[in-house]
């Protein structure tokens, strides 16, 4: 039964096994309660709609509608549900875009169940939550000053970039270089800032576009 103390749930992710998963964890604790389960970010939009829950667990990747899409929709519709991101991504790709659409917090799914507990309250009463490796990469982006597009590579971006180009991954081409991997993800963020583009590939197609690989 809901009390003025229950947090209500809504749980969005396209997973039947995490879901019931979550369901479960929740149905054991107190003070909280979970109205709805949605399998992608649509249906997500709908049911915050109909069910207005205080909190919505949303997944990032799904088929048939993802998870920034709805963060963005449901700012955009005004709704009073706060979107607390959980999630098995990371990636600057994933953390910023949801953080910009309006996420009121973003916790990894490998969280500790008390964590998690604590993240929905924090994010019920409208507080900011973030996982420690998502804070440190928010601080990262910040303190990286933003990079003119067009700006031509340094030499060493190039370098990171041919490597990039032929497969190798982050701990690999710091291993090449002989230097960190937070270097490498330091000149990758230069090199899609010059390039204009947000992602890897994205930014090899570009350099060869432009004769920058050969």
């Amino acid at each position: 039964m809901t009390t003025d103390a229950t947090i209500t749930l809504l749980i969005c992710d396209d997973h039947p096994v995490v879901r019931d998963g979550l369901r479960g964890m929740f149905a054991s604790a107190d003070g909280f309660e979970v109205l709805g389960e949605a399998s992608d970010g649509v249906e997500g939009v709908d049911l915050a709609q109909r069910l207005d829950p205080d909190v919505v667990l949303m997944d990032l990747r799904m088929p048939g509608g993802g998870g920034v899409a709805a963060i963005a929709e449901l700012t955009r519709r005004g709704l009073r549900s706060k979107v607390l991101v959980l999630t098995t991504y990371d990636t600057d790709s994933d953390t910023l875009p949801a953080i910009e659409a309006g996420a009121t917090g973003y916790l990894l799914k490998d969280a500790p169940r008390e964590e998690l507990f604590t993240a929905v309250r924090a994010a019920a009463a409208g507080r900011t939550v973030l996982s420690p490796a998502v804070a440190s990469r928010l601080v990262t982006a910040v303190r990286t000053p933003a990079v003119p597009a067009g700006e031509p590579l340094s030499g060493r971006e190039r370098e990171v970039l041919e490597l990039v180009a032929k497969g190798t991954s982050n701990r690999e081409i710091a291993r090449a270089l002989f230097i960190s991997e937070a270097t490498v993800k330091t000149h990758l963020t230069h090199i899609y800032g010059k390039l204009g583009v947000k992602d890897r590939a994205a930014a090899v197609a570009v350099a060869y576009d432009r004769k920058i690989l050969g």
